[in-house]
């Protein structure tokens, strides 16, 4: 039996995109091919994953990692699915457990629940084994750091999405360069200028600052000059007390 290492599980409200404010049921796993400076989050693989008791309380129980996939299905079909929107599956990067979840995700499922796939839009090869699953993709597109680009292989995973309803979330911050969402802008135009384009403020971190509210106006107007709908939206979650 396949085992999968958790970071955490958990019912919660979603804080980004255009999906804010639904219910989702989280399921967070670890490890990612990258490492952005603004990432807030752990992603070595823990001992123990945390699972909380009731949603909203922050009191969690914990779990001896790696899990099997069945045991991890009982675990997850212990939440009321008819309240939640969709399984969120996150990370972290969570393609990198593409194997594991093509075995998961049919049970998922099976069980009435929608597949909401958050990613880095970085591994368009392990997005395929999983597109026929998926039925939203929350794509980042990361703009260049530390002398690494990614454009052409999110040309490539925003292709293969444009297959589902997906959207695409770039991080901003206040020393953001504009070539950098002029290249972003033309790489979604040249798949599909009608793909919903979020530009997310940073959350301060680090002494990355957000975004001014003047600078945020102006990057919108830009993709708006070859995009068809694009949204400023912030990470919500942080404000309301959400996990």
């Amino acid at each position: 039996m396949l085992k999968l290492p958790v970071s955490e599980i958990f019912s919660s409200i979603q804080g980004e995109g255009p999906y804010v404010g639904v219910r989702q049921l989280f399921l967070r796993l670890p490890k990612c091919n990258l490492t952005c400076p603004y990432c807030d989050t752990e992603t070595k693989i823990p001992k123990q994953f945390r699972v909380e008791k009731v949603p909203g309380t922050r009191i969690f129980s914990k779990i001896d990692n790696a899990l099997p996939l069945d045991k991890l299905l009982d675990l997850l079909l212990t939440y009321d699915f008819s309240i939640h929107h969709s399984l969120s599956v996150t990370g972290g990067e969570p393609l990198l457990w593409a194997d594991e979840l093509l075995v998961l995700l049919p049970f998922i499922k099976e069980n009435g629940l929608k597949i909401y796939l958050e990613t880095n839009g970085t591994l368009p090869d392990q997005l395929l084994q999983l597109l026929s699953l998926v039925d939203v993709v929350s794509m980042d597109i990361k703009l260049p750091f530390d002398s690494k680009n990614f454009w052409d292989v999110h040309e490539t995973f925003l292709r293969y999405s444009n297959q589902k309803e997906v959207f695409v979330k770039i991080v901003v911050h206040q020393d953001t360069p504009l070539k950098d969402l002029q290249y972003a802008r033309d790489l979604i135009a040249r798949v599909d200028p009608s793909i919903l384009t979020i530009l997310q403020p940073v959350t301060p971190s680090q002494g990355i600052l957000t975004p001014k509210p003047k600078q945020l106006l102006e990057w919108q107007s830009l993709l708006l000059e070859k995009l068809i709908n694009v949204r400023v939206i912030p990470q919500t979650h942080v404000f309301i007390g959400q996990l």
